[in-house]
């Protein structure tokens, strides 16, 4: 399998409504208990006004977006540069477009513009990312190893672990 870069120009969205779990979830891997996002009266005393979710949470719908659509699987960052210009509170359904703006044809790396927007159209999120895509270089491995199914997969049960 070799590079072939996406077209300039070319765009790719993935959506998401922010939950009130979600914001819990996050909060227990990283330990951020900031009150902005879990006390109701400190929020409603703030700029905000009311609860919000986490910039990681709005950022990581581009770790999606880069890994599932554009450019596709394989693809990590290498740089990400954001700014936050209106908070996404809990309930807010949020979709995260990226725009391709460079894509090399010698290595697999490709620029995004990205933009994230809450459901009345107001941005909570821009900025740019250089993505790198790790594309495989024997399209005969297995996508699973654990996989009975996959032709490419150990036969011997033994051999698996």
């Amino acid at each position: 399998m070799g590079w072939t870069p996406p077209v300039v120009g070319a765009r790719g969205t993935w959506t998401r409504t922010f939950t009130a779990d979600d914001v819990a979830t996050y909060a227990e891997i990283t330990g951020d208990r900031n009150p902005l996002h879990f006390d109701p009266d400190f929020a409603a005393r703030t700029r905000p006004g009311a609860l919000i979710v986490h910039g990681g949470l709005t950022t990581g719908l581009f770790n999606a977006l880069v890994a599932q659509v554009l450019p596709g699987p394989g693809s990590v960052f290498l740089h990400q540069e954001w700014d936050y210009p209106a908070p996404t509170y809990i309930g807010d359904t949020v979709t995260a477009e990226a725009e391709v703006t460079d894509a090399r044809t010698d290595k697999p790396i490709t620029t995004l513009r990205c933009v994230a927007r809450r459901q009345d159209g107001t941005e909570v999120l821009r900025g740019t990312c250089v993505v790198y895509t790790f594309v495989p270089t024997d399209p005969a491995a297995p996508t699973d190893p654990a996989d009975p199914t996959d032709p490419a997969a150990p036969t011997d049960p033994g051999a698996r672990g």
